[in-house]
C-alpha cells in the first residue's frame, strides 16, 4: 500500500485518543438536558434551606439558564485561548495539560449536591466549558497535523464523530433507568472525570505533532522519527521536505496574531471562510431541530418521545460515519453543499408539516422523516467539515490563531442561538424554521462561490492559493473571480 494512504496502528491510536477531547465536548453539551427538572428541584431545595424563604420561579429559571449558558461562555474564552497553549506547550502536551480543568469542573459538579452549593455546579459548568472550548481547537489541529494528506479529511471527521457519540452517551446515561435520577445526577455530571483520566494516561504514549516538532521547535530528527512511526515507512522525505518549505516561508512572515489574520490580504479571505463555515454549522438550525424533536414525535403518536430523540442521536452518529467514508471521495466542498441544500429542503418540509399538523393527519409522518433527514444531512456536511477544514486553510504559522478565531465564532453563535431561539420560537411558532432556511440558502451560496476544495492538497498548496489571489493585480482575472485560481489547482497525484 502507498505509504501516503497507509493506515497504521500508531496513527489510529493517536487520532482516537485525541478524539476523546471531542467526546468530552459532546457529552458535556448534552448531559445537562435530561436532569433539568431534577436539578431545578435541587436549586429550589438548597436555596430555600439557605434563606428560609420560598424561591421565586423567576430566580429558578434565571439560575437554570445561567447553568446552561455559562458552559458556552467558558467555551468562548477557552476556544479563543487555543494559541496561547499550542505554541508554548505543543499540541499533545496542551491536550494533556487542560485535563486539569476537566478534573476540577467534574469534581465541583459531582460534589455540589453533597455540599448543598448551587455555586459549585455553576462554576463547574464554566470550568468544563473552558476545557471543551480548548478541546475544540486542540483536537482538530492535532488530528490534521498527524494525518497524511490523503486521509486528513476522513480522520478529521473523527472529531465530529467524537462529539455526536458524546451527545448520544449523555442522552442514554441521562435516562431515568440509568443516571437520570434524584440520587445519581451528580454522578452523571461528574462522569466527565473518567474520560479525562483515560486520555491523560493514553496521551503519554501518543507522539507530539511532527509539524510542531520540525516547524516550531526545529527538531528535525524527532519529527522524522515520529513520521516514520505514524506512516509505517522509513521514507518520509516528501513530508519532511514539505514541512521545511513551510518552515522557510514561516520564518520570512510576520508573526500571525489574531488582528494580523484580518489585516493581511494573505489570510483575510481564508479567515472569513473559516468564520462563515463555523456560522453555517450553528445557524443551520440543528439545535432547533433537537429542541423541537420531542414535540414532533409526541404529535406523531410515539408514547416515549425521549427514545425517539435518542433515535435521532443514533442517526446523528451513523451519518457521521457515512461522512467519514465520503469526505475523501466526494470532497469537503461538495459534501458541505449537499448537506446545506438538503437541510434547506427538509426545513421547508418541516415548516409545512408543522403548519398543517392539525389539518392533515398523515402529514405528521412527513415531519418525522424530515427531522431525521435534517439531522442526517447535517452530519454529511455542516457537522464535521467546519471543524477540520479551518486547520487545512492555514499553514503552520497562522493556524493556531485561526483555530482560536474560528472556535470562538462557533461558541459565540452557539451561545446566541441558545439565548435567542426561545424568543424566535415564541414569535414565529411553527414558521421558525423559515429563519434557518434563509441562513441555509445564504451559506449555500457563499460555499458555492467562495469555499475552495482542499481534498488531497498539502497545507502549503492551499495557503499558496490564497496568497496567489492576494498578490494578483486588481485587473487580473484572479481578482475578479478569486476562487477560480484556488479551485483550479488540482491535487498532486503523488499526494492524492
Amino acid at each position: 500500500m502507498d505509504a501516503k494512504k497507509k493506515i497504521t496502528a500508531p496513527l489510529i491510536y493517536a487520532v482516537a485518543i485525541a478524539a476523546i477531547g471531542s467526546l468530552q465536548f459532546g457529552y458535556n453539551t448534552g448531559v445537562i438536558n435530561a436532569p433539568e427538572k431534577i436539578i431545578q428541584r435541587f436549586f429550589n431545595r438548597t436555596l430555600s434551606e439557605r434563606s428560609g424563604e420560598a424561591v421565586s420561579p423567576e430566580l429558578l429559571t434565571s439560575l437554570w439558564s445561567l447553568s446552561v449558558a455559562i458552559f458556552s461562555v467558558g467555551g468562548m474564552i477557552g476556544s479563543f485561548s487555543v494559541s496561547l497553549f499550542v505554541n508554548r506547550f505543543g499540541r499533545r502536551n496542551s491536550m494533556l495539560l487542560v485535563n486539569i480543568l476537566a478534573f476540577a469542573g467534574g469534581t465541583l459538579m459531582a460534589f455540589s449536591k453533597m455540599a448543598k452549593a448551587v455555586e459549585m455546579l455553576i462554576i463547574g459548568r464554566f470550568i468544563i466549558g473552558l476545557f471543551c472550548g480548548l478541546c475544540t481547537g486542540f483536537v482538530p489541529m492535532y488530528i490534521s497535523e498527524v494525518s497524511p494528506t490523503s486521509l486528513r479529511g476522513a480522520f478529521g471527521t473523527l472529531n465530529q464523530l467524537g462529539i455526536v457519540v458524546g451527545i448520544l452517551v449523555a442522552q442514554i446515561f441521562g435516562l431515568e433507568g440509568i443516571m437520570g435520577t434524584e440520587a445519581l445526577w451528580p454522578l452523571l455530571l461528574g462522569f466527565t472525570i473518567l474520560p479525562a483520566v483515560l486520555q491523560c494516561v493514553a496521551l503519554l504514549f501518543c507522539p507530539e505533532s511532527p509539524r510542531f516538532l520540525l516547524i516550531n521547535k526545529m527538531e528535525e530528527e524527532k519529527a522524522q522519527a515520529v513520521l516514520q512511526k505514524l506512516r509505517g515507512t522509513h521514507d518520509v522525505s516528501q513530508d519532511i521536505q514539505e514541512m521545511k518549505e513551510e518552515s522557510a516561508k514561516m520564518s520570512q512572515e510576520k508573526k500571525a496574531t489574531v488582528p494580523e489574520l484580518f489585516r493581511s490580504p494573505n489570510y483575510r479571505q481564508a479567515i472569513i471562510i473559516a468564520i462563515m463555515l463555523q456560522l453555517s454549522q450553528q445557524l443551520s438550525g440543528i439545535n432547533a431541530v433537537f429542541y423541537y424533536s420531542t414535540g414532533i414525535f409526541e404529535r406523531a403518536g410515539i408514547t416515549q418521545p425521549v427514545y425517539a430523540t435518542i433515535g435521532a442521536g443514533v442517526v446523528n452518529t451513523v451519518f457521521t460515519v457515512v461522512s467519514l467514508f465520503l469526505v475523501e471521495r466526494a470532497g469537503r466542498r461538495t459534501l458541505h453543499l449537499v448537506g446545506l441544500g438538503g437541510m434547506a429542503v427538509c426545513a421547508v418540509l418541516m415548516t409545512i408539516a408543522l403548519a398543517l399538523k392539525d389539518v392533515v393527519e398523515w402529514i405528521r409522518y412527513i415531519s418525522i422523516v424530515a427531522t431525521f433527514g435534517f439531522v442526517a444531512l447535517f452530519e454529511i456536511g455542516p457537522g464535521p467539515i467546519p471543524w477540520f477544514i479551518v486547520a487545512e486553510l492555514f499553514s503552520q504559522g497562522p493556524r493556531p490563531a485561526a483555530m482560536a478565531v474560528a472556535g470562538c465564532s462557533n461558541w459565540t453563535s452557539n451561545f446566541l442561538v441558545g439565548m435567542l431561539f426561545p424568543y424566535a420560537e415564541k414569535l414565529c411558532g411553527s414558521y421558525v424554521f423559515l429563519i434557518f432556511l434563509v441562513f441555509l440558502v445564504i451559506f449555500f451560496v457563499f460555499t458555492f462561490f467562495k469555499v475552495p476544495e482542499t481534498k488531497g492538497r498539502t497545507f502549503e498548496d492551499i495557503s499558496r492559493g490564497f496568497e496567489g489571489r492576494a498578490e494578483a493585480s486588481p485587473t487580473s482575472p484572479v481578482e475578479k473571480n478569486p476562487m477560480v485560481e484556488l479551485n483550479s489547482i488540482q491535487p498532486d497525484k503523488e499526494v492524492a
